[in-house]
């Protein structure tokens, strides 16, 4: 687990849309914490400040440090997160406050290693795709890893990398290979041979795993029926519960 990160926070008592609106007029940010034994708190963050954080990955997989004056501490995880559809502005953010004896579940990014090194790497007509790039992990806080690595240096074309096959750091696992029952491994990325006229790049990859459903007698999930796109929210979003 590396350095904790300090989130400097102000208590605030205006609740509601306008008050948002007008926090955000000011180059601030409205949020909330929650969790644990005490009770929800409404804060605000400096917008600059808080984007600044959130460009490092970890920000949002860590244990965050929430500092309001110089002696009310609070350790806690981000939540959840909404930004302008196309402005670079955090409209709200929550925090979820966590405790040292408790287990947290949290989604952590995936990172490839040695995937040029490897033979499928170097071999002409091999694409190696990433079909999984986080996961839930559960850890106590001071086991948390902000990332989980994946070790690619000996993959040859036609290999499969699995869930189970992620070596985790001491403390930690993956909840959903723990379901009694259940088999919920997964593919985290293979190997696989592209034509000669599928090219290459994400087009290729894109060619290369259709065919590779296609051979396990799968529809890529475009076929099997895509979702219909969200509808566009309007106007501020609804403020968070108190």
């Amino acid at each position: 687990m590396s350095d904790t990160t300090t989130i400097i926070a102000d208590f605030r008592e205006d609740v509601g849309k306008g008050a948002s609106r007008r926090l955000r007029r000011e180059g601030k940010v409205p949020a909330v914490i929650y969790g644990g034994d005490r009770d929800p708190a409404t804060l605000t963050l400096d917008q600059e400040e808080l984007l600044h954080a959130a460009e490092n990955e970890a920000f949002y997989a860590s244990i965050l440090e929430i500092q309001v004056g110089k002696d009310k501490k609070q350790q806690a995880v981000v939540r959840d997160m909404q930004r302008h559809p196309f402005k670079p502005i955090i409209l709200h953010i929550d925090f979820m406050r966590v405790s040292a004896k408790e287990v947290l579940r949290i989604s952590v990014p995936i990172h490839f290693n040695g995937e040029e090194e490897s033979p499928a790497g170097k071999a002409s007509g091999v694409v190696i795709q990433h079909l999984i790039t986080e996961v839930e992990i559960a850890a106590l806080p001071k086991d948390l890893p902000e990332y989980v690595s994946v070790d690619l240096s000996e993959m040859d074309a036609g290999d499969v990398v699995m869930l189970t096959d992620i070596q985790l750091p001491e403390g930690v696992t993956i909840p959903a290979l723990e379901v009694e029952g259940e088999d919920n491994d997964a593919q985290v990325a293979n190997a696989v041979h592209v034509k000669a006229d599928q090219g290459t790049g994400a087009a290729a990859a894109a060619e290369a795993e259709a065919a590779l459903a296609d051979e396990l007698g799968e529809l890529p999930a475009e076929e099997e029926g895509a979702e219909a796109p969200a509808e566009e929210e309007s106007g501020e979003p609804e403020e968070k519960p108190e």
